[in-house]
């Protein structure tokens, strides 16, 4: 729009201050051909943009009356704004920069901190601090490493699982001098190291326990066939097995090393001591009743006996 078509506005010294500002000033320039090069770019635009232009205007000059009815507080506001631009200019003078220059001394200024920023996170990695929680944590993860290994011992496939516990303890032990960064990297590596392990071995563990349990699908399928096809064999193989439950418990017992083994141990010790109070309550506890109750009766013989003798 010219000048032309706003005359007797009255003149905000914010709007100019504002204006003067090397990137909002930059901005206006940039809106200002993108408008032009949208409305020279199709007659249709040319049209609808010019009509605009002049509604604008119009409507202006309708509403100058207004404007200067509110003149006063126009001028109060405007005063009010260019103090609190003035406080803006002294707390950040860099507005008044150049586009380009306010974009440089941004940008290293972000370079800065994260300088700052970089430096300050070695500065922690390499302190005492990081060292000794560092160490703490790769020994506890060696803890956990060797119950790792004794309750679900590896196969062929973790050879080479075997030797880091040791070569772990080592390397912890002959880090004193290393920096807080190298032992912060290898207690990552070891934590990494053991989850892989015990991500590998669970598995493995959870394959061997769906086929013991198909085993033993397949026993209990075997015994219901025997049951119903040879019931005399199957009865003497039930006896053979009671027999041997009804057996002392065996002395020296090699102690479990696996989970598998030590759920196996418990379930056969608990079977036999069930058996071993099924054979006591059917042969030993009448016997034991029967040798009681006799020792009582001979004493209460005895004791007649001696009655009657003071008696007479």
């Amino acid at each position: 729009m010219t000048r032309s078509q706003k005359p007797n506005m009255p003149r905000l010294e914010v709007v100019s201050r504002v204006a003067a500002i090397p990137i909002v000033e930059s901005g206006i320039g940039v809106t200002e051909k993108l408008y032009f090069k949208i409305k020279e770019s199709n007659p249709l635009f040319r049209w609808y943009l010019s009509f605009g232009e002049k509604s604008l205007a119009t409507g202006l000059q309708l509403a100058m009356p207004a404007v200067q009815m509110l003149e006063t507080p126009i001028n109060q506001l405007d005063r009010f704004l260019c103090k609190s631009l003035d406080v803006v200019e002294k707390r950040v003078p860099s507005i008044y920069m150049p586009p380009q220059a306010m974009y440089s001394e941004t940008r290293q200024y972000v370079l800065r901190r994260a300088d700052s920023v970089k430096q300050l996170g070695e500065a922690v990695l390499d302190s005492r601090v990081t060292a000794a929680t560092a160490t703490a944590l790769d020994r506890a993860l060696t803890t956990a490493d060797k119950y790792v290994d004794k309750y679900l011992p590896p196969d062929n496939q973790d050879a080479a699982d075997v030797v880091i516990i040791v070569t772990n303890a080592d390397a912890v032990d002959g880090a004193d001098g290393d920096s807080g960064r190298a032992r912060a990297a290898q207690a990552v590596q070891h934590g990494a190291r053991l989850r892989r392990k015990l991500q590998r071995r669970l598995t493995r563990q959870a394959l061997a326990e769906a086929k013991a349990l198909k085993e033993q699908i397949h026993v209990l399928v075997y015994v219901a066939e025997l049951v119903a096809t040879d019931p005399v064999l199957a009865w003497k193989k039930a006896k053979e097995l009671y027999a041997t439950l009804s057996q002392p418990e065996p002395e020296n017992q090699a102690r479990p090393a696996t989970l598998e083994e030590l759920v196996v141990l418990l379930s056969r010790e608990t079977a036999r001591k069930v058996v071993h109070l099924v054979n006591y309550t059917h042969t030993d506890l009448p016997r034991n009743v029967r040798q009681a109750m006799s020792i009582i009766t001979k004493q209460l013989s005895a004791t007649a006996d001696a009655v009657m003798k003071v008696k007479f």
